[in-house]
């Protein structure tokens, strides 16, 4: 995590993407204590947007309260990361093919983009780069299908997705065959092949829940 920052626009969103950062790549660990004072200390901030920020991530799923202990980070179990790519797999390969069939070439390059910048946070082994990227690749897909809901359901995953990618990528830095299948979903979505790319998406996602639940026994 980095040290004072500068007066920024929102010192809660800048104080979010730091912690979030900071979990997403393991400088604060599952189960870490998440003090306020301590994070306000190191950020150069008070403890309003330290506070502020713990809230939002403890909705998206990064951080637990309890009621004697405070706020910590959430630890990945094998519970957890079934329930967050059941979720996935029921509606994320629905909400693909809706988007591909409304052929919006505006979503798709941005989905390029994300496999692009990857190349290089590949080779520099940056786990939380690549959580960003892969989330940002995913929604570009599915954010174009047309239901709200559905697309909000999805981003409330993210950060959940995020963390179980980091888990099962510390113990099999899978990360060239996780882009491998990216590219091919990607192919299919400009071919205009909706249940292709449905299909190669579901694919995707129940492989790499095996391979996190074989790392986390």
């Amino acid at each position: 995590m980095t040290g004072t920052f500068s007066l920024p626009a929102s010192r809660t969103e800048v104080v979010l993407e730091e912690i979030r950062r900071g979990i997403l790549t393991r400088e604060l660990v599952p189960g870490q204590p998440l003090v306020e004072a301590e994070l306000a200390a190191r950020l150069g901030v008070s403890k309003t947007p330290v506070r502020e920020a713990l809230k939002v991530l403890s909705n998206s799923g990064l951080v637990t309260f309890s009621p004697y202990k405070g706020a910590s980070v959430v630890t990945v179990d094998a519970e957890l990361a079934k329930s967050v790519y059941d979720v996935r797999t029921v509606l994320e390969p629905e909400a693909v093919r809706r988007t591909v069939e409304r052929r919006d070439p505006e979503l798709l390059e941005d989905a390029a983009e994300a496999l692009k910048e990857a190349s290089a946070a590949i080779a520099d082994k940056d786990q939380a780069a690549l959580s960003l990227l892969n989330r940002r690749f995913h929604r570009a897909l599915y954010s174009g299908c047309g239901n709200p809901l559905l697309v909000s359901i999805l981003d409330d995953l993210k950060d959940r997705a995020a963390l179980i990618s980091v888990v099962g990528w510390e113990a099999n830095p899978s990360w060239k065959k996780e882009w491998t299948e990216h590219k091919a979903v990607l192919a299919a979505a400009k071919k205009g092949d909706a249940e292709g790319a449905a299909a190669l998406l579901k694919d995707h996602i129940g492989g790499f829940l095996e391979r996190v639940l074989k790392a986390i026994g």
